[in-house]
């Protein structure tokens, strides 16, 4: 109701911008309930779409030059804002936020710059985000408080009111409110998952927080269920490239069940024909369909230790569109013939139906590979083992031709997590990369690849992969680190764009150092963010002129995207008619894509934060070798051979009185001992707490 008289105000007021008196406009507006009046009032004004002025007379206010910016952090007395267009956060007085909120999206005014940074006002609140949080429920005798899971710096009172039988330490959903007239906060639970020290529960409120849905709607399983009960008719085989009788197999995690991709290579004249199948969801999955809208709104699958929130209905992401072996499926081929050097000739894309040979598994693959494989595992691939031999040798060529054209092989380190029948984590090692998974890498990229040449050289519209160019100013502090480092930033310091080769000189300088990891960390978060884009502005981080995603339809919303104007474009040749039908459609699903694809990872390593710190709940007091992975001001994070990452205070360092160089050190001004990234250091595990993912160490002397 407040947000239908809102925009009735506002409305009036663009027609008639001249001022008049609140109770003037009542009459004006025939509004009945003056409390909801003044009510919408009172957040317009707020939100600094309309003053008020002491005569009650209400103007429109004009539009200034503002900056827009996220209300990323908020604090008692002040909140930082980051700019939507990059550059650095600025800070907002409490006296100067106009009840923004955290998430919210703000017009700013009044930038300033001082020797502490950039400061700014609130002018308007553009977009509000959820006003409902989750957290953590801290109650003890007359307190009761909710300490937030978000950028929230500090805790908030709970209505006694509202507490849902809430325990102390449990994880719950609460609704924020603000006193009229004031920066008071106060919290109102509505949700209660549980308790707060195990991974599992803050996993659910970390869903909930995203706003990940977990949930499809009756009318979307019920067309999943009807789509998943089609066979395939002599009429979907029509026009089709029939390869059931090519040497097909996919290759995949054990676990997996959604199988979206399979291979097929063999060595030719020239070099190699590649084929890469790619389950054909666009068949199944129409545009406008329940199933589409609800698709396009989740963007992607999510990946949970415990778990994973598909993109699509199982009956589909694990049914009729997954490629099993022994049986015929509908896919789309890209059809790829490189020489021998990897140097793609020519490709085309066709609608295809295959019969895959093998249910291939990455670890069964990497002992064929290793030449460690049984009898029983040679039996099981030799339907396809030349297939296979020719797909890692042209793995290999593809792979060295990356790196000579300067691509980044960053030194990423992703955990794996061992949960026991109750979902309590009890185990978490780095996920090593074999040489199959290497291989199937590089095949998709090439696919992905040659459709993105193919969409730029018709130039219809699609959904890109991009990557932009580092920031100069990002490149400036990389090589300050680089020097502090004791490599040389010769690469990082030339006219000109930096070029990916750059980024790759100081990687190789990098390997096998103790700064090997750090510098692959802050390469990482010097790029830019990947995303989608209609433009075709290349790929940094691959050094690739053209880039897409076409590999994954079953789990990300491009790739379905993507399937679905290359199958238009082979029934038509006309420009104008893809344009009508696709253009709008790219633009959507490139920007809803990167929000969802933002929005997964934020809750995936929010996740793995929470089953890392239950993990390590189980080990306090052990005591590990590990390596500075980081240094801030008031201490060093340290990261163990697991994967698993906590922090080390200075002050927890008796008798030392250690100062942070600004760089990668601290220096104990009375020993002149010094702590810096990438040195080894012995560790105790003091504390882990799970709700906020925090494991504390101290030196272990």
């Amino acid at each position: 109701m407040i947000e239908e008289v809102k925009s009735k105000i506002l409305k009036h007021m663009k027609q008639a911008p001249q001022s008049i008196t609140s109770r003037g406009l009542i009459k004006k507006l025939n509004i009945k309930d003056s409390k909801d009046f003044y009510r919408a009032l009172n957040q317009l004004k707020q939100e600094g779409l309309v003053s008020v002025d002491q005569k009650h007379r209400v103007r429109l206010v004009e539009k200034k030059e503002t900056v827009k910016a996220k209300i990323v952090s908020l604090s008692k007395g002040f909140a930082f804002a980051r700019p939507a267009d990059g550059g650095e956060d600025m800070f907002i007085h409490a006296d100067n936020l106009k009840s923004a909120f955290i998430g919210d999206m703000v017009e700013l005014n009044n930038v300033k710059q001082s020797p502490k940074g950039l400061s700014a006002d609130v002018d308007a609140i553009s977009e509000k985000s959820s006003r409902t949080i989750t957290g953590t429920l801290s109650r003890g005798a007359g307190l009761c408080e909710l300490i937030p899971d978000d950028a929230i710096r500090y805790h908030i009172p709970v209505e006694k009111a509202a507490m849902m039988n809430a325990k102390n330490g449990d994880k719950v959903q609460a609704e924020i409110h603000r006193t009229p007239h004031t920066s008071m906060l106060s919290a109102r639970i509505v949700k209660v998952y549980g308790k707060s020290n195990s991974a599992k529960i803050c996993s659910d409120a970390i869903i909930d927080q995203n706003q990940i849905k977990t949930k499809f709607s009756d009318e979307v399983l019920a067309e999943a269920k009807r789509i998943a009960a089609q066979t395939i008719t002599e009429q979907d085989l029509k026009g089709r490239l029939d390869l059931r009788d090519t040497s097909i197999c996919t290759i995949d995690g054990a676990d997996a069940k959604d199988l979206d991709d399979a291979i097929s290579v063999s060595k030719t004249k020239a070099g190699f024909k590649l084929g890469v199948h790619i389950a054909d969801v666009s068949h199944y999955i129409t545009q406008g369909s329940a199933i589409d809208a609800e698709a396009l709104e989740r963007g992607t699958s999510v990946y949970f230790a415990d778990r994973v929130i598909p993109m699509l209905p199982k009956k589909i992401s694990n049914g009729v569109c997954s490629l099993n072996a022994g049986e015929d499926k509908l896919t789309f081929s890209a059809i790829i013939e490189l020489d021998k050097q990897g140097e793609i000739l020519n490709y085309q894309f066709k609608k295809s139906v295959i019969h895959s040979k093998v249910r291939g598994v990455y670890s069964e693959v990497n002992q064929l590979f290793e030449k460690t494989a049984d009898a029983d595992l040679k039996k099981k691939y030799s339907p396809v083992i030349r297939s296979l031999n020719a797909a890692k040798e042209l793995a290999d060529i593809l792979k060295a031709r990356s790196i000579k054209n300067g691509t980044v092989d960053l030194d990423s380190t992703e955990s794996k997590f061992t949960l026991d029948d109750k979902g309590v984590c009890i185990d978490v090692q780095p996920r090593h990369s074999g040489l199959s998974e290497q291989m199937i890498e590089q095949l998709m990229i090439t696919a992905n690849q040659a459709a993105a040449k193919l969409a730029k050289e018709r130039d219809i519209p699609f959904v890109y992969r991009v990557h932009e160019q580092p920031s100069p100013d990002r490149v400036d502090s990389l090589a300050e680190l680089v020097g502090a480092l004791g490599l040389n930033p010769r690469s990082l310091k030339h006219k000109g764009d930096i070029a990916t080769a750059d980024f790759a000189d100081i990687m190789r300088q990098a390997e096998g150092t103790p700064a090997q990891k750090v510098i692959s960390h802050q390469l990482l978060r010097t790029m830019a963010k990947a995303r989608y884009d209609t433009h075709p502005i290349g790929h940094f981080g691959l050094a690739l002129a053209d880039y897409c995603h076409f590999t994954s339809p079953i789990r990300r919303y491009p790739d379905t995207a993507i399937h679905r104007i290359l199958s238009a474009m082979l029934e038509t040749k006309s420009k104008e008619e893809l344009n009508k039908r696709f253009l709008a459609f790219a633009n959507t699903a490139a920007a809803n894509s990167s929000s969802a694809e933002v929005r997964a990872m934020q809750a995936e390593r929010s996740a793995e934060d929470c089953y890392m710190a239950e993990y390590m709940s189980q080990h306090l007091g052990d005591c590990y070798t590990g390596v500075i992975s980081g240094v801030t001001m008031r201490g060093v994070f340290v990261e163990l051979p697991n994967s698993v990452e906590g922090f080390v205070p200075t002050l927890s360092f008796e008798g030392a009185d250690y100062r942070f160089d600004g760089m990668i050190t601290q220096v104990d001004e009375k020993s002149g001992n010094k702590l810096t990234i990438g040195q080894s250091l012995d560790v105790k595990v003091v504390a882990a707490d799970v709700a906020s993912g925090r494991i504390d160490f101290i030196p272990n002397i």
